[in-house]
C-alpha cells in the first residue's frame, strides 16, 4: 500500500492560489461580495429575532418586501441609506470602521 501524502493550506493560502493575491482586483472583489453577504445575513437573523416578517420589517422601513428579501440575500444594490434605516427599524446598533493608509478610524 502507497504512502499517501498529506498536504494542507491556510485559509489565506487557498485564497492566494484560487482568488488572487491580498490587494488583487479578483481578491478585493472576492472580500466585498463576502462582507455584503455577511450583512445581508446579519439582517435576516436580527429581523428573525425580533420575530418580523419581511413584509413587517419593509413596512417599518417604508419598502417594498421584495426590498428586504434583496437585503438579505445581497446587500449590493443597497443604499446606505436603506441599511441604516433596516437596522433602525430593527433597533439594532451598527459601527463602522474605516481604515486608511496607516490610519484606522472609528465612526460610532
Amino acid at each position: 500500500m502507497a504512502d499517501i501524502e498529506t498536504i494542507s493550506y491556510s485559509l489565506a493560502e487557498m485564497k492566494d492560489k484560487y482568488i488572487g493575491k491580498a490587494g488583487s482586483v479578483d481578491r478585493e472583489d472576492y472580500e466585498y461580495e463576502l462582507k455584503m453577504d455577511v450583512l445581508g445575513q446579519m439582517i435576516r437573523t436580527a429581523r428573525k429575532e425580533r420575530n418580523l416578517t419581511q413584509e413587517q420589517l419593509g413596512q417599518l422601513v417604508g419598502v417594498q418586501k421584495a426590498q428586504i428579501s434583496k437585503l438579505e440575500s445581497s446587500v449590493n444594490s443597497a443604499s446606505i441609506d436603506t441599511i441604516l434605516k433596516v437596522f433602525k427599524a430593527l433597533n439594532a446598533n451598527i459601527y463602522f470602521n474605516v481604515i486608511l493608509e496607516n490610519q484606522h478610524l472609528k465612526l460610532v
